[in-house]
């Protein structure tokens, strides 16, 4: 007789329901992690760097070739470079005056230009608090290499200022624009339009042949150029800042054009007045750039 055959039960390979739930979540969780870890990597990458955007004006190129009527510009000296080396001539800057430590420009500085002027456009506020007022407009050469702007600022902080002549309270002044009524007109010109002007005017500036002050003719106060941008020998050899020089031989000018004429030195060593012609001589006196000083006007006696 044949044993009966007793089934043999293989045993069950397949988890059950609840260990297979467990192993998807853990397959779940392992993938979640790495995605994770992908991004936190991802996110310590830096961004790339966009190029710098310059907030000022583009600077014209060092190799540019200069004209004689737009020399080029330079930047200041730097107080490791002597001032009066040899370089390209530096514009005014039409939104700021000269550097205050500065004694004078370097480089070369143009002798002529067109003969043409153009003129300060914006009019100003009435400088002075009360008196006689009196007009006036500013006008550079054109190809000289100055801004008419710039030099308007440097006129209006120089005629404007209480050591000036309008602090003595019986003038004003107002810039007007080139197309205003105007009872006199401050000029910037190259030395041989300077030259030319004031010969007409009467007044001759020559030194050795050159055209060297500045000077008044009837309704015009005329800056040389040469003087605007090198001072003068006795505020260089005092090493006073070309600022300084500036503000004097306005003052000066515009000085003829109200009336005043040319003064001596009042007390050797002392300041010397501003109708002292300081561009040549202090006559023994030190510059000084005001017709004002300690609050008081301040003269010195008639020539």
């Amino acid at each position: 007789m044949i044993a009966p055959v007793t089934p043999v039960h293989e045993p069950d390979t397949q988890p059950p329901a609840g260990d297979r739930w467990r192993q998807w979540w853990l397959a779940l969780f392992a993938v979640t992690l790495v995605l994770l870890a992908v991004i936190a990597v991802a996110s310590q990458r830096p961004a790339p760097t966009a190029a710098p955007v310059s907030d000022s004006a583009p600077v014209p190129s060092a190799s540019a070739t200069p004209t004689p009527s737009a020399p080029s510009a330079t930047p200041s000296p730097s107080a490791s470079t002597p001032i009066l080396e040899s370089a390209s001539a530096s514009p005014s800057a039409p939104t700021s005056l000269v550097d205050p430590e500065l004694l004078q420009i370097p480089g070369v500085v143009p002798t002529h230009a067109s003969g043409d002027f153009a003129y300060a456009v914006k009019r100003g506020s009435i400088l002075g608090r009360k008196g006689q007022l009196k007009r006036f407009r500013v006008a550079v050469e054109k190809g000289s290499g100055e801004d008419p702007d710039a030099f308007a600022a440097q006129v209006v902080s120089t005629l404007g200022d209480d050591r000036g002549w309008v602090g003595n309270g019986t003038l004003r002044l107002l810039m007007v624009n080139g197309d205003e009524r105007a009872d006199f007109t401050v000029y910037l010109a190259t030395r041989d339009t300077a030259g030319a002007m004031c010969q007409a005017g009467g007044t001759n500036i020559r030194i050795g042949g050159v055209p060297y002050t500045s000077c008044r003719a009837t309704g015009k106060a005329i800056i040389n150029l040469d003087r605007y941008r090198k001072s003068s020998k006795p505020y260089l050899n005092a090493k006073i800042p070309l600022a300084v020089y500036r503000n004097y031989v306005i003052n000066h000018e515009v000085g003829h054009e109200l009336g005043h004429h040319h003064e001596g030195c009042p007390k050797s060593g002392g300041p010397a007045p501003v109708m002292v012609q300081q561009t040549l001589t202090t006559r023994g006196c030190v510059p000084y750039a005001w017709p004002r000083l300690h609050d008081k006007a301040f003269s010195g006696p008639a020539l």
